[in-house]
């Protein structure tokens, strides 16, 4: 392990980090002024601590072991909130410079670079109060996030044979394992494009709707991004278009389909996305999801009219499945049956290659398809039954690796809960909190639910849920595997 060349690819990360602070500290200037030295001061902080160490750094060899690797990105990951925290903290957004604002402004900044979108404001501090300039940043790290999560797809999950990804690579028809590796960086970048692309698209859509060009580029930050913060206290919901409500639909729909896929769909423009096996079985599933919770909401009498629950079933639902998190109404309200439905969404996830978080449709599917087959064999012994996913064989070391994964994922999901419910929590606000940070989605029910904020959490608890934020996001093993003996042998 080359801690020069770890320490100097962290120290590269974070200098870009705080490059990027110039477009919030720009627009603070250009809005008079205002969090414009708390900005400045943190970009300053950041390039100055980075730059000195990338400096120290120089001069080792850039080829990267896959252990070295795996350090960067959890590490790297941490630092990197660490580091976006310094806007909230140094502008005293939460109030007078403690330990206590600090966790506040870590949190908030985490759950902006993983992709979660669970807040702090909204209690003593309300979104719409912010400047523009820090509502940027705020927005930025979902989208800086969302970047580092396609690096992760491409570059550190394969090299884990992480459960999931191998399902991934074998029926995508854009970059394989063995494609990836020694061209890394140019399969990022033509990912990134996708991105690129995908963002530009739906701002575009969005100020056709109507919506002004700031809140365009912030709420689109945070859809394909599957991030979910938004500029305004009440989500989406704030601003009652229905073509709006449809557009964002679409977009974290597409947001939790796998790169590889719109990369083909955009560029080649061949149709793959219905041979793709995991994108029919998140279509489908999606699709049943969303008759299920509208079907709930026009019989219990929610809403009026069957175009109404459609509309906002259809939204809430993809909001919770491809664990974006906006709102458009407060699903506390719905009826229990539709509230524990979506706590169900929670666990799913969109496919993997994508920005989405949770367990995965891909997992999902071969456990299932695995539990079949534990239950025919019990009636039919002598058989051999295998495990099938895209029409090819899942391998035993792939079903172990996944198998495992969930295993981790619901005992940290578990452990976690137990945590949160000693902190004083009630047994609702305390599992879906750590259900929505594990799974990177943002709102859950009770006390954290669409209508409220992870505020009133005490230090220790946002810092319990700051652990599953990252791991939720680092896909648990990247940061499980760091604590073994084994990965520290040299």
């Amino acid at each position: 392990m080359r801690a020069r060349l770890v320490i100097g690819a962290i120290s590269k990360l974070n200098f870009f980090i705080g490059l990027t602070m110039l477009a919030p500290l720009v627009l603070a200037w250009a809005d008079g002024g205002r969090d414009a030295k708390a900005i400045a001061t943190s970009m300053m902080i950041i390039l100055f601590i980075s730059g000195v160490m990338v400096a120290a750094c120089r001069g080792e060899k850039q080829d990267i072991s896959h252990k070295e690797g795996m350090l960067i990105v959890a590490v790297g990951w941490i630092s990197v909130g660490l580091f976006g925290a310094l806007p909230y903290f140094v502008g005293q957004i939460f109030g007078a410079m403690s330990a206590e604002n600090f966790i506040n402004s870590f949190f908030e900044s985490i759950s902006g670079f993983t992709t979660t979108g669970a807040s702090v404001f909204g209690t003593s501090v309300h979104v719409e109060s912010l400047s523009r300039a820090i509502l940027l940043w705020r927005s930025q790290t979902h989208w800086l996030g969302g970047m580092g999560i396609i690096v992760l797809v491409v570059a550190i999950l394969p090299l884990l044979g992480v459960g999931g990804m191998q399902l991934f690579r074998a029926e995508s028809p854009g970059p394989t394992k063995e494609k990836l590796r020694p061209r890394i960086r140019q399969t990022a970048a033509t990912l990134w494009l996708v991105y690129l692309v995908l963002t530009i698209a739906q701002i575009v859509a969005l100020l056709l709707a109507g919506m002004p060009l700031f809140d365009s580029i912030c709420h689109t930050f945070a859809t394909v991004a599957t991030g979910g913060f938004s500029i305004k206290n009440i989500s989406i919901e704030a601003y009652n278009s229905a073509t709006i409500d449809g557009i964002i639909t679409f977009f974290m729909f597409i947001a939790a389909v796998n790169f590889s896929l719109h990369y083909m769909f955009i560029f080649k423009r061949l149709k793959g996305y219905w041979a793709n096996s995991e994108f029919r079985y998140y279509f489908t599933i999606t699709i049943i999801n969303i008759v299920l919770i509208s079907a709930i909401l026009f019989g219990s009498g929610i809403y009026d009219s069957a175009l109404s629950a459609l509309r906002y079933g259809s939204f809430q639902t993809v909001s919770v499945m491809t664990t974006t998190g906006f709102s458009t109404a407060d699903f506390e309200k719905w009826p229990i049956v539709a509230q524990i439905l979506l706590l169900i969404f929670m666990f799913l996830g969109g496919c993997s290659g994508s920005t989405s978080g949770s367990i995965k449709i891909a997992r999902i599917v071969v456990l299932a398809k695995h539990a079949y087959r534990e239950l025919f064999r019990l009636i039919h012994p002598r058989s051999f039954a295998t495990i099938k996913f895209g029409g090819k064989v899942v391998h035993k070391d792939i079903l172990e690796s996944i198998s495992g994964f969930f295993i981790l994922y619901m005992g940290i999901f578990t452990v976690a809960s137990i945590f949160m419910t000693a902190m004083g929590l009630d047994l609702l606000t305390a599992i879906t909190s750590v259900a929505t940070m594990i799974g990177n989605v943002g709102p859950g029910l009770g006390a954290v639910g669409p209508s409220e904020n992870y505020f009133m959490i005490p230090s220790i608890g946002k810092i319990i849920l700051i652990m599953c934020m990252l791991l939720g996001r680092l896909e648990i093993f990247t940061v499980i595997v760091l604590m073994t003996r084994e990965f520290w042998k040299r």
